[in-house]
């Protein structure tokens, strides 16, 4: 098992890229986000990577996090989702976002996937609900290592499982409070008046 890839980025490609180890050159298939955070060609740079043995082919998915990646394999385990459809999701939605959208029963917002029905997504939530938590979801997306920022996490927090509380979904709610400044003097009461000012306007 190739666990990662670590070496220079010699070429980027719309849904892959190649990384130079050694003289060797490793392409690996990547979500579209993955491309957004790569280093200049020629830079080093570390890839997380699954890899998938066909009697035709040998693929290598890659991924910036671990978590990422781990995310990938829930996917894969997905009755009726292969690798492809899989990258297809995470190259739409961040993990993070995935997550919130599990747990908010959010069929719609996964199926906006390219090649990714309603039935397809409702099935997905089904079989990952008991594989995520909550606690997962906000500890990936909200927890900082500044105290402050810890705080203001806390209240946001708080904001979103009020919002879920008032119906709207886990995934919407995040979305809201994603487009809020929210400083540490701040408490849940103001950041919901926000929140809910701003879910009006849309």
């Amino acid at each position: 098992m190739i666990s990662y890839v670590k070496g220079k980025l010699a070429d980027i490609s719309e849904g892959s890229i190649v990384i130079d180890v050694s003289g060797i050159g490793w392409q690996v298939f990547v979500p579209g986000q993955v491309l957004d955070h790569l280093p200049a060609l020629g830079e080093t740079v570390k890839i997380h990577t699954w890899l998938q043995v066909r009697e035709d082919a040998m693929t290598l998915f890659g991924f910036l996090t671990k978590d990422d990646l781990q995310i990938f394999k829930l996917l894969i385990g997905v009755n009726g989702i292969g690798p492809k459809n899989a990258l297809a999701i995470l190259s739409v939605m961040t993990t993070d976002d995935l997550r919130f959208a599990v747990l908010g029963d959010d069929a719609k917002a996964i199926a906006r996937t390219p090649g990714v029905g309603t039935k397809t997504a409702q099935r997905l939530i089904l079989e990952l609900k008991d594989k995520v938590s909550l606690e997962d979801a906000f500890e990936q997306k909200l927890v900082n290592v500044q105290e402050a920022q810890a705080d203001a996490s806390g209240v946001k927090a708080e904001a979103v499982m009020a919002l879920t509380a008032l119906g709207y979904s886990s995934s919407e709610a995040l979305k809201t409070l994603s487009g809020i400044e929210i400083t540490e003097d701040m408490d849940v009461e103001t950041v919901l008046k926000q929140a809910l000012k701003k879910m009006a306007m849309i």
